[in-house]
């Protein structure tokens, strides 16, 4: 038997207008929602209208939502598929979307998309965590689109082979064989990068 939903008291306290039940939803979700339309948009502004959109169009069509899976991950879809709706927009307006020349992702003021908090004890331990993300960035950029987001939902959020499975509507054998192909080429690029920043 399944766990219990904690999400549904609020959904359905937001269907019968609870306001204060939805925006509690929204904080649960929040931030979950906007890793992953950043992680699969590489953009902080696209991620936001992601979420936006995402949140709004659930909250229209709470009545749609059956309770067969859990609220979070329906949640989840919907923000998948505004991203890749959003991508697919911008693909047909722009040539090229995210690499600059030198391959640092960037919007379109040219400025870098990630916005590091400043943690660091000092610039250089700053400089080198803001070099590694844009690493792992544009590593994660290579991937196909399909591969990238089973290793978002598995490896960065922590969901489970079956959660993932559920997510995507995939076998977990699908889902196993796209995380190893992700982790094998990102291993490979990142293998790539740091020998030829040894040498």
């Amino acid at each position: 038997m399944s766990p219990v939903d904690p999400d549904l008291p609020l959904v359905t306290a937001s269907r019968y207008g609870d306001a204060s039940a939805f925006e509690e939803l929204i904080k649960r979700y929040d931030r979950k929602l906007y890793r992953i339309a950043q992680g699969i948009t590489h953009s902080n502004e696209d991620a936001e209208e992601v979420v936006q959109t995402a949140f709004l169009k659930a909250f229209q069509d709470l009545n749609r939502f059956q309770g067969n899976a859990k609220f979070s991950i329906w949640l989840i879809r919907i923000v998948m598929n505004e991203s890749f709706m959003k991508m697919r927009k911008q693909r047909a307006n722009r040539a090229q979307p995210f690499p600059t020349e030198n391959g640092v992702a960037a919007d379109e003021n040219g400025q870098n998309r990630f916005d590091l908090t400043d943690w660091a004890t000092n610039p250089e331990s700053l400089y080198r965590a803001n070099e590694l993300r844009q690493i792992l960035e544009n590593c994660l950029r290579k991937l196909q689109p399909r591969l990238r987001v089973v290793f978002l939902l598995r490896d960065v959020e922590g969901h489970s082979i079956n959660e993932t499975s559920g997510i995507l509507n995939l076998t977990a054998t699908c889902v196993k064989t796209r995380l190893s192909r992700a982790r094998l080429q990102l291993r490979q690029e990142l293998t790539r990068y740091f020998k030829k920043a040894t040498s």
